[in-house]
């Protein structure tokens, strides 16, 4: 009988998403014993600041990287988005497992769509890759600064704090909640976050008997999806100080790669596009996101 310790943070959503996926390697290996690792992260611990102003990318995972890098677990379930584009020494990213919907949602307290909503109108969101798109929009609504987990985010909204939030769909699925979105928001209106809706699993390089226990659960087409975006957020050199959007999807037999990109103070807001033969492999995906970034950084489409 094997042992594998998953680290994880301690979020209702967090703890769903982990329990998922390694419920899904129980199944195909019923003899492997399961301990999950809960970790308090930098991002967990400082609520009452938007994560702009704590620091870069990272926050809501530095801790849990070090619990694998000091043998305390053998896999770590994270959100891809909350992925820096640099990780520790000695980790890699074991699987990206199949993909929920990246896209994000609305949820008003009177049930209004986006175009409904009064002028004036308060949308709690601290992502100013949200906050940006929907000012681009409505530039009569109010960005309002709002942190916590989903419920939490939920409840501020039906106390009237305030009057919409913006959420990804993806947690509200995982958690059961997909009904509580009032409009979904196609990407031609929110470009989602890099990696939104993929877990990125993370393990120790090297560690062969965990490859092969996350070997079944890659979902290749997310892999190369996710590997585009993510090559966009290395070449802009993207952390939680600038609004960073970028999508990619199979469109017939193309990868097709959207990004924006735009200053901390929401000014310069760039947008380009990426068209390519359906890569082979993430290699080749991550250089049509570098491609893209490159552009989008020096101020080209």
């Amino acid at each position: 009988m094997s042992r594998l310790v998953y680290a994880t943070r301690r979020s209702q959503l967090a703890l769903a998403q982990s329990r998922a996926f390694v419920a899904r390697i129980a199944k195909l290996d019923p003899l492997l014993t399961l301990e999950e690792l809960t970790v308090v992260t930098t991002g967990d611990k400082v609520q009452d600041r938007p994560l702009s102003e704590i620091g870069g990318k990272g926050l809501f995972v530095k801790e849990i990287e070090q619990s694998l890098a000091d043998g305390q677990a053998d896999i770590a379930v994270h959100s891809s988005k909350d992925v820096p584009g640099a990780l520790a020494a000695g980790l890699v990213i074991g699987c990206y497992p199949v993909r929920e919907d990246p896209r994000d949602v609305l949820v008003s307290r009177s049930g209004a769509l986006l175009s409904e909503l009064p002028a004036g109108s308060r949308i709690g969101t601290t992502s100013l890759r949200r906050g940006l798109q929907l000012k681009a929009r409505r530039p009569d609504l109010v960005i309002t600064p709002i942190r916590g987990n989903v419920d939490t985010r939920l409840r501020k909204c039906e106390e009237g704090v305030v009057d919409a939030v913006l959420l990804a769909r993806a947690g509200l699925v995982r958690l059961g909640l997909a009904e509580r979105a009032t409009e979904v928001l196609e990407p031609e209106l929110c470009l989602p976050a890099v990696g939104q809706g993929a877990l990125a699993v993370e393990q120790r390089a090297g560690d062969e008997r965990v490859a092969r226990l996350l070997a079944p659960h890659a979902h290749a087409e997310t892999g190369i999806a996710v590997s585009a975006e993510r090559a966009v957020m290395v070449a802009v050199e993207g952390d939680c100080q600038s609004p960073i959007a970028a999508y990619a999807v199979r469109s017939g037999a193309e990868l097709w790669l959207r990004a924006l990109l735009a200053n901390p103070d929401g000014s310069n807001l760039r947008r380009g596009e990426r068209r390519m033969a359906f890569p082979a492999s993430d290699v080749e995906a991550a250089r049509l996101g570098r491609d893209l970034g490159e552009a989008l950084k020096g101020g080209s489409r």
